[in-house]
């Protein structure tokens, strides 16, 4: 993803090209069809290595890379252009397709693990947010293991749960954004000076609730049921989504004269933590990062492209938002707000 959290995920909506200059190459196809002539035969799958074989490679793919090296090597020695194959650019495979965009879909990982861990131990259990955001935690979790399989071995499953795991945590932050930013979140103890009208905030919470379920129902079957996934529908759920998330965060950040949300219920509009304009700093560096999407450059060795440094500057951005989302959590606002 992920972050502010809505756009670490961005990577992963990109519509990719079905066909590219290289795999439409006179020079790659007489070199594929004579690679599956000659090694692809009947007991062609035993010369594959056990690697290959566990990540569900076929004699052809194998060729499909063979050839896409091949040829590339020709160009870079000729001083030609790196052409793509089937919407990427040629990659060493190092156990996995794209060995630098799996070790930095682990390093957010790590950073998602991490955030979880400071989360449960930096927040009260009694904190309404508590469980939205460790809720949160795991969705991106369980996202950036989708981004490690599919950067891995890019497969039409592998794809739709990479792209469904990362609209899931956008949709996820959006939920317990507006949480946030509204105060719709239960009390955990007694009542609350600042909500004196918690069925309706509980009505709220859940209306809201079912809305994000049902839509992310609707999203992933809309998308599944097709008979070709809709790579402009995916980019522009996702990019609305997402937009929607970072102007809320964007208000908060604003001065109170111009904001229409009150940070702190229990406190006036007016109050302004030393914190609150970290949000805005981070759309900012999130936003400046995306540049690198927008780049693609043809990979350095053959290793590191736009894409892979994308996911290495997404890392530290989602450590400065665990460690907001603890600041705005431990601020005293949220004590004040309870009865004693």
């Amino acid at each position: 993803m992920k972050l502010v959290p809505i756009f670490l995920s961005f990577s992963h909506i990109i519509i990719p090209a079905i066909a590219s200059s290289g795999d439409r190459s006179d020079d790659f196809q007489r070199c594929l069809l004579h690679c599956d002539n000659t090694k692809c035969t009947e007991n062609s799958a035993e010369s594959l290595s056990l690697t290959l074989r566990l990540t569900r490679w076929t004699c052809t793919d194998n060729c499909k890379y063979l050839c896409m090296h091949e040829i590339t090597t020709q160009n870079i020695a000729s001083g030609l252009a790196i052409h793509q194959y089937y919407g990427k650019w040629p990659f060493w495979r190092f156990v996995a397709q794209e060995p630098a965009s799996v070790l930095f879909s682990l390093l957010n990982l790590h950073v998602h693990v991490k955030g979880a861990q400071r989360l449960r131990m930096r927040l009260d259990d009694s904190h309404p947010m508590k469980v939205f955001y460790i809720g949160w935690s795991f969705v991106s979790i369980n996202t950036w293991i989708w981004s490690s399989i599919f950067h891995t071995r890019d497969t039409p499953f592998t794809e739709k749960m990479d792209y469904f795991s990362a609209a899931l945590t956008i949709l996820v932050a959006l939920h317990f954004t507006v949480i946030r930013l509204f105060h719709l979140y239960a009390p955990t103890s007694a009542l609350t000076l600042a909500h004196e009208h918690r069925s309706k905030d509980k009505n709220l919470l859940r209306l809201w609730s079912a809305a994000c379920v049902l839509t992310f129902l609707g999203h992933i079957s809309y998308l599944s049921l097709l008979q070709h996934f809709d790579y402009s529908y995916n980019v522009i759920f996702n990019l609305v989504i997402g937009l929607a998330h970072n102007a809320l965060w964007l208000c908060y950040s604003l001065p109170s004269s111009i904001s229409f949300l009150r940070r702190f219920p229990g406190r006036s509009k007016r109050y302004r933590p030393h914190f609150v304009y970290k949000p805005a700093v981070l759309v900012s560096l999130i936003v400046a990062a995306m540049a690198l999407e927008l780049l693609d450059f043809p990979p350095w060795a053959l290793i590191f492209d736009a894409h892979s440094l994308w996911h290495l500057s997404t890392a530290p951005i989602a450590y400065l938002w665990y460690r907001f989302l603890i600041e705005d959590a431990s601020d005293d606002s949220w004590k004040e707000q309870r009865l004693t």
